[in-house]
């Protein structure tokens, strides 16, 4: 009995720890992220498309780690960063996103440069508006920020 409940202690130590870990993993993407100009960051002319879809491919899992991924006309980030990365592979000039909406299968087209911008725009604002949401989240609350 002794044996069972140090090992179920050693397994929830372990849990913890890697849980942990983890959330000091996305904590420092999103130090990261507050460092990135969105626009600068995301502009397809002036990076290139590979470099665009890479920063948005590092920091969309922080995102999803931390339950903030953006989600527009029912794609998630995580479908418009695979969809582009297919694209990538094909040389294709648009990218089509399979997705469900209310149980029934959809399909949306975008060009690869819109949905590029889209993905990486989508990946860093979410990390930032984190940062921001805990310095100001007090302004939201009735009766102690903004008096009407």
């Amino acid at each position: 009995m002794k044996r069972n409940l140090n090992i179920a202690t050693a397994l929830a130590l372990g849990v913890s720890l890697s849980i942990s870990l983890s959330a000091g993993d996305a904590q420092k993407m999103v130090d990261e992220a507050m460092k990135v100009d969105v626009a600068k960051a995301c502009d397809v002319k002036s990076n290139g498309l590979e470099t665009v879809v890479a920063t948005a491919a590092k920091f969309n899992p922080a995102a999803i780690e931390l339950g903030v991924e953006f989600k527009r006309l029912g794609i998630r980030n995580k479908e418009y960063i695979r969809g582009l990365q297919e694209a990538l592979k094909s040389k294709s000039k648009t990218v089509t996103l399979h997705y469900k909406k209310k149980g029934k299968e959809k399909t949306k087209t975008f060009p690869v440069d819109y949905a590029a911008e889209r993905a990486c725009k989508f990946a860093v604002r979410a990390l930032q508006q984190v940062r921001e949401a805990e310095k100001t989240w007090r302004l939201a609350v009735p009766g102690d920020g903004y008096k009407f």
